[in-house]
Parts: C-alpha cells; structure tokens; sequence
C-alpha cells in the first residue's frame, strides 16, 4: 500500500505544479527529447510516451511515428496533454498508472519514459511493465535523473531488466542519464 501513497503524492505534486509544468521544464525536457531521438528511431512505429506530462514530446515524434499514445497519472497534466495531442491526428492521450498499463503485450515499437523511473517506488518492477509493452526488437528509451540515482544504482536497474543496452548518454547538458534499450 505504500506504493499507492508514494504514486499519491507525485500525482497530487504534479497536479499542483501542472499550470506552470512547461514553463518550469520545457527546455529541459526538450534536451532529453533530442538525445533520445538521436538514438532511437520512430519511424512508423507505433510509440507509447510513458508519463507523457503536458504533451511536450508529442510535436517531437508525431510526424515520424504512426500513432502516439500518451498516458500519465496526473488529470491536470492530461488536460493540457489533450490540448497539445488535439494538433496531430495521429496522438491519443489516458490517464494511466505506469506500472499497470492498460496495452496488450508487444503492441509498441518504441517505449518512452522520460522523468518516470525515479518517481516509482519499485522502476524495476516500472521498466519490467514497460518493456511488456514493447514488441521484440523494439526500443524502450527511459530516463534517470542524476540526483536520484547514482550511475550504478541506475546501471542496476537497466541490468535487472532483460533489456540489452542499445545507446547510453550521460551528457553534462542533459540533468538525467538516457538509456535506449532493445526488448
């Protein structure tokens, strides 16, 4: 049950801080986006944005993937995430637990959660339900912010998901280490 209450409060974190979300970390976010998609491809692939937030990534992948599926847990975020999906007709958007997502297994070819892992009170158990989603031989692109996890405890993680290590960026201009991996 403590997971609940932990999930709890980054959901009510989230939407108090929702109407200034994209002015507090639109740059940063953008930073983590570009590096990510510098070794992931989308390209007509079905992409799954994992604590999608305000919708931000959306106008990153959008044009390239064939769908984009956008969840998160916080209503308020969702609202202003439905208003960034309603540009592009190929951006759908749910409220979601990250580590109960309501896909079949195998459905994505790309998996994204940015600024996720160290907001779950198990992101081993977090990056196993997201790597279920992902399809053999697709990508699973997560974040870890540096102030939360210590290189090797992030390294733990990503070695305890069966998940091999495609790319990782650990960039003085990025604020988190980006691990792409294939499932």
């Amino acid at each position: 049950m403590a997971g609940w209450k932990d999930k709890r409060k980054v959901m009510h974190s989230y939407d108090v801080t929702a109407e200034m979300y994209e002015e507090r970390y639109a740059e940063e976010q953008q930073r983590k986006y570009r590096k990510a998609l510098e070794n992931a491809a989308v390209l007509g692939e079905a992409v799954l944005d994992v604590g999608c937030g305000s919708g931000l990534f959306f106008s990153q992948v959008s044009a390239q993937a064939d769908m984009v599926v956008g969840v998160d847990v916080s209503r308020k975020l969702l609202q202003k995430a439905k208003e960034h999906a309603g540009a592009f007709g190929n951006v759908f958007v749910l409220q979601a637990d990250a580590d109960h997502l309501p896909f079949k297994d195998g459905f994505f070819g790309a998996v994204f959660a940015f600024t996720v892992l160290q907001n779950m009170p198990k992101p081993n158990e977090t990056l196993s339900e997201l790597k279920r989603t992902a399809k053999r031989g697709g990508k699973v692109i997560v974040t870890g912010l540096k102030k939360a996890f210590p290189l090797e405890k992030f390294m733990d993680v990503l070695d305890g998901s069966g998940l091999q290590v495609a790319a990782f960026v650990d960039d003085e201009a990025v604020n988190c280490y980006v691990a792409v991996l294939t499932a």
